[in-house]
Order: C-alpha cells, then sequence, then structure tokens
C-alpha cells in the first residue's frame, strides 16, 4: 500500500486536486484524456502501471501510479518525503463539486444578464431550495443524456444552456476531469502548462473524501 504523508505525519490519501476541462465535447474528451496521459507519461509524472489505492472519484475507481518525476507537477516547498496517490481520468458528462461536495451549487450567473440565481442562501440555509435548483437540475440532467440541456434565467428570460451559466468555484459541469489523490499543492506552472495542453479553460477544486 503506498504511503502518503506530510512531514508531521498526517495522511493525505483521501484527499484531492481536480482539474476540470469545461469546454470539451463528449466525443473529444476520451482521445483528449489519451493525449494527456500519453504526455504526463512522457515526462515522468505518471506511470503506466494502474492502481486502485487511495482513489475514491465518484465513477472511476483506479488510478494512473505517479512517476519519478512527480514532483515536477507542485510546489518546490514540499520536497520529495511525500509519495502522492494516483490520478483518475474521469471521462463523460457530469457535475464535479470541490470540497467535501454537495450536489448543488450555491449560485449560478446568468452569462446574458448578469444575474446572479442563488441557490443555497448561506449562512441561513445550508441546503438548496428545490425550487429554484429545480430547473438546474432538469438541463443539467439532460446535458449528461445528449449533450444539450438548458435552464431558463428568470431575470431576463433567456434560456441559458448549463455548459455557459456562471457557476460558482466549487461547481463545475464538464466531460473530462483529473483527479490527483494524495498530491501536494500542484503548482501554478504546472497547472498553466496543463491547460495550454488540454487548450480549454478549466476549473480546479480541491477537497477531502
Amino acid at each position: 500500500m503506498l504511503l502518503r504523508e506530510r512531514k508531521n505525519g498526517e495522511t493525505m490519501g483521501d484527499h484531492f486536486q481536480r482539474i476540470v476541462d469545461v469546454e470539451v465535447g463528449g466525443e473529444e474528451a476520451g482521445p483528449l484524456a489519451e493525449r494527456m496521459v500519453d504526455w504526463m507519461t512522457a515526462e515522468g509524472l505518471l506511470t503506466r502501471e494502474r492502481s486502485s489505492d487511495g482513489v475514491y472519484s465518484p465513477t472511476v475507481d483506479e488510478g494512473y501510479v505517479p512517476g519519478q518525476a512527480w514532483g515536477q507537477a507542485v510546489d518546490d516547498a514540499w520536497g520529495q518525503d511525500w509519495i502522492p496517490g494516483p490520478v483518475a481520468v474521469v471521462v463523460g458528462r457530469d457535475h464535479h463539486v470541490g470540497g467535501q461536495g454537495t450536489d448543488e451549487a450555491e449560485y449560478a450567473d446568468c452569462p446574458r444578464c448578469g444575474t446572479r440565481t442563488v441557490v443555497i442562501d448561506y449562512p441561513e440555509q445550508f441546503e438548496a431550495d428545490p425550487e429554484v435548483w429545480e430547473r438546474f437540475e432538469n438541463g443539467i440532467a439532460a446535458w449528461k443524456a445528449t449533450g444539450e440541456g438548458d435552464a431558463p434565467c428568470t431575470a431576463c428570460g433567456a434560456l441559458v444552456p448549463v455548459t455557459e451559466w456562471q457557476w460558482e468555484s466549487g461547481f463545475a459541469l464538464g466531460a473530462l476531469a483529473f483527479d490527483f489523490w494524495g498530491w501536494p499543492p500542484l503548482s501554478p506552472d504546472f497547472l498553466q502548462s496543463f491547460a495550454r495542453r488540454l487548450g480549454h479553460r478549466t476549473a480546479e477544486h480541491s477537497g477531502k473524501f
């Protein structure tokens, strides 16, 4: 079993950092995932070996074991005494959440008029308003099934594709995601290089299983 430890001895095997491609189409996601794994393998960040140890991604139960050069992807201050877990590659249209996550977004901003629709009224409420979330939920379900789904803006009346709504930072829709399980913080340079390789906008999450 892989050991993942901070310098103070705390286990980190159930923490994740996620990069979500929020623009790639469903048909392009698989080939793009293969190209990204090829790149990370060539750079020594990953190996072709797969493991389920410490992987808790909702729809994927194994990932690629880190390579000897994995440290090039993280902040230098963390050093090499930390052995990270596998990187799970999640292909398929889905919603992604950070933290310990809920299935609903806290809010969404309309890209047409800029009006914010509040779904979870923190700190007064800690659960989604079911009537408010329903129109988003229906649109997301349609998008997952067909690649197309809309949600209406009650302020301007526009019927907006769910992939165009501007979600709060802990919620994202995408057909391709990479879960780095038990890794130290990924460096800004690596995140920028990763996004350039993808060629699309990304969302970044972190959290704990």
